[in-house]
């Protein structure tokens, strides 16, 4: 049996979303934290992404794109990045709690109009 890439990848993402703590139990970062989180979501994510989150080298990542997407598995991509592609894990650089307010933040539609 032969397992293609795109399904190891998919199961690795499934698993590390177990692992993640519920976003219930996460407090939210202080407004200091939330400003940078916010700037590295500018300079860092939107070198990739598109300064207005549009696409560029990665994929779109505004509030239609996401649309659909499990939360779990998009708090695993930021967490772990995804593997054979320019995507990086910010794990290294990110505790969970700031991860989860990127990615709610990301789904509640960044940037505001």
């Amino acid at each position: 049996m032969t397992v293609s890439r795109h399904a190891v990848s998919r199961l690795g993402l499934a698993l590390a979303s177990l692992l993640l703590i519920p976003a219930a139990l996460a407090a939210a970062p202080d407004a200091e934290r939330q400003a940078q989180l916010e700037h590295l979501l500018v300079q860092d994510c939107g070198s990739c992404h598109g300064l207005r989150m549009t696409g560029g080298l990665g994929p779109a990542i505004t509030r239609d794109a996401l649309a659909g997407k499990p939360r779990d598995s998009l708090i695993a991509t930021v967490t772990h990045g995804r593997p054979g592609t320019a995507m990086p894990g910010w794990n290294a650089l990110l505790d969970e709690q700031d991860i989860v307010w990127l990615v709610d933040l990301l789904l509640e539609g960044y940037p505001k109009p």
